[in-house]
């Protein structure tokens, strides 16, 4: 029988709600085998996802300098053997990461299987079912490699402290905290805004509203702020949007990573979904299936057109429309009235 490996490197170099779903697994890695180090391969901007996880490592490749190309990699390569690793844990499986595993073929490798031939059939409508979600698949590389892992039952970390800065941001105040993320990677993946400030408007009587997104979206959300709207989008660093995150009730978000940094944490999250959907395994972890939203697929039954909402037919970009104000709120508000 073959000694289990004592150091893995996890590799997952984006994007951001892929490398967010990596966390509860690895959470759960580290509680359940605390002997066995893990050094993951990510780029540096995600670094604070794996703050609170023991014996966990992140080495953050210079991958537009040094380690660029095939030559970058095999330097890559000798840098990581110099940590003492002796397998090889590749939950991104692309191009980059199968250069960089020919250097590092004397280890035990195992890659996640993407479940590609399931995911088309599904977006070709030869098949509309549950398939295995990204949560599993990351953890049958693991029980592949000798470590069968149950998180069933999960550990989150606690709420942050937050620090000044951000208090002064915030404010203090009793009310629940919602946290809003509107935007996406595509347009077909979005809440139609105007439907969306109707459901900013209607919450913020009795809640304060946290908008989150990125710098691109920073002028649209800042001008939805009042003394109970308040845009965080691009005036943190993602630590301290991260403590913020923790503090939240609830999380509203599409089908995208906000959706995944707050499921990481502990943090009820309601999802809207459009041309995309739960069954393709994107669903963020350990939350009530009851909690996302989807749209009408009675009116549109191709749903979903792609797995990751950059394809879809004609008219598809109004669906989200069929999901209703006043059930996303209705859907909140049960949320906050019963505890976390």
């Amino acid at each position: 029988m073959s000694k289990l490996p004592k150091h893995i490197l996890v590799i997952r170099l984006s994007a951001m709600g892929d490398v967010a779903m990596t966390i509860p697994v690895l959470r759960a890695f580290t509680e359940q085998y605390p002997e066995v180090k893990l050094t993951v391969l990510t780029r540096e901007f995600f670094t604070p996802f794996f703050r609170d996880l023991k014996n966990v490592s992140v080495y953050a490749p210079d991958l537009k300098g040094k380690h660029e190309g095939f030559f970058g990699l095999l330097e890559l390569s000798k840098e990581l053997r110099i940590l003492g690793i002796d397998a090889v844990a590749d939950l991104h499986n692309v191009l980059r990461s199968k250069i960089l595993k020919i250097f590092l073929l004397d280890l035990k490798i195992i890659q996640v299987d993407k479940g590609r031939t399931e995911k088309k059939a599904l977006v070709n409508g030869k098949v509309f079912e549950q398939l295995k979600t990204t949560h599993q698949r990351y953890r049958d590389v693991f029980e592949k490699l000798g470590f069968p892992i149950k998180d069933s039952d999960p550990i989150f970390p606690e709420r942050a402290e937050l620090n000044s800065k951000t208090l002064e941001l915030v404010g203090k105040g009793t009310k629940n905290w919602i946290g809003i993320a509107p935007f996406a990677a595509y347009k077909s993946k979005m809440y139609p805004l105007e439907l969306m400030e109707e459901v900013i408007n209607e919450l913020s009587k009795n809640y304060k509203i946290l908008l989150f997104g990125g710098e691109a979206e920073a002028e649209y959300l800042s001008s939805l702020e009042n003394d109970q709207i308040i845009s965080i989008a691009g005036k943190l660093s993602l630590d301290e949007e991260l403590d913020l995150i923790s503090n939240l009730d609830v999380m509203l978000s599409m089908d995208s990573g906000n959706a995944h940094m707050a499921a990481m944490l502990g943090v009820k999250v309601v999802t809207l979904w459009g041309v995309t959907h739960p069954y393709a395994g994107f669903f963020p972890f350990h939350q009530n299936e009851n909690n996302a939203l989807l749209a009408d697929r009675e009116k549109f039954p191709r749903i979903p057109t792609s797995i990751y909402g950059n394809k879809f037919p004609e008219g598809y970009e109004t669906c989200m429309a069929t999901i209703s104000p006043k059930d996303i709120i209705e859907k909140i508000e049960n949320i906050i009235k019963k505890p976390r």
